[in-house]
């Protein structure tokens, strides 16, 4: 038996990094997943980012564990997209129970030929995003009336905001991450009357795509100031994305039934003081 055996968890970003760890993580507790990525690149952006064909590897991965996943191309930044791929998912797998608003994009260290684009992409992805994708989920879920459980991805830069250059991308970062504690905690208040509950994870550096390339990378490189602000307190210089699914496990499972309204930071002590 597993701790989801009959759930099912729509999560954003399930592509590759931290969205297909969660998948995994929770699909080996009896989860099916409703799996959506932009998986194409958006121009801001100087990492590649995820493909139809990571999608497809996270899809192979879940079948791998008898579990049943549905997937679709979608942009968060789209609220219509992501309500045409929930009703879809949930005509081949059923009601959702869980939501991971987990798909983000981190362009620190990126040329930036264009400030103004890098801030709305940044915002659009990583803050209005996450309200999509709630708001795509939710009224069904309370239409239900069965509760569920939401976990909203932000970052130790949602608590702590150091390491910021002045840039759009590190400033939007910042703030979309900020925001999305915002978005937690109204969402906890309004969606506790129908026993869905809503937290926030705060990872430090994961080693995924996202954070583990050269653009970003070589951005820490040149700027020892900036590296040295990113320190973790414990001798790690970044996290597993499993280190976050085993958070999030928890966060949605009935172990967890009374939590909501927790930003829950997996940080290696990062925000320590």
């Amino acid at each position: 038996m597993g701790k989801l055996d009959g759930k099912v968890a729509f999560i954003t970003g399930a592509a590759r990094g931290q969205g297909r760890s969660h998948a995994i993580r929770l699909a080996q507790e009896g989860a099916d997943i409703i799996a959506v990525d932009i998986a194409a690149q958006i121009p801001t952006v100087a990492y590649p980012m995820a493909t139809p064909d990571d999608l497809a590897e996270t899809a192979k991965q879940i079948e791998a564990l008898d579990r049943r996943i549905f997937t679709q191309q979608a942009d968060v930044r789209d609220f219509a997209a992501l309500e045409a791929a929930v009703k879809a998912g949930v005509a081949e797998l059923g009601p959702i129970d869980i939501v991971l608003a987990n798909a983000g994009i981190a362009p620190q260290g990126g040329p930036e030929p264009d400030q103004i684009a890098t801030w709305n992409d940044v915002i659009g992805t990583n803050l209005t995003g996450v309200w999509n994708t709630v708001m795509a989920a939710a009224p069904a879920m309370i239409e239900r009336g069965q509760g569920g459980a939401i976990v909203l991805t932000s970052s130790t830069q949602g608590l702590k905001g150091t390491g910021g250059d002045g840039t759009a991308a590190t400033t939007a970062y910042a703030a979309s991450k900020h925001g999305v504690v915002g978005l937690m905690r109204s969402f906890t208040n309004w969606l506790a009357q129908y026993s869905i509950r809503v937290n926030s994870v705060h990872p430090t550096g994961v080693n995924t795509p996202m954070v583990n390339n050269e653009v970003i990378q070589g951005w820490l490189e040149r700027d020892p100031a900036v590296a040295s602000m990113m320190q973790n307190l414990l001798p790690v210089p970044m996290v597993e994305p499993v280190d976050i699914s085993n958070a999030i496990l928890w966060l949605v499972s009935d172990e967890a039934r009374y939590v909501t309204g927790v930003t829950l930071p997996v940080d290696a002590g990062f925000n320590a003081s």
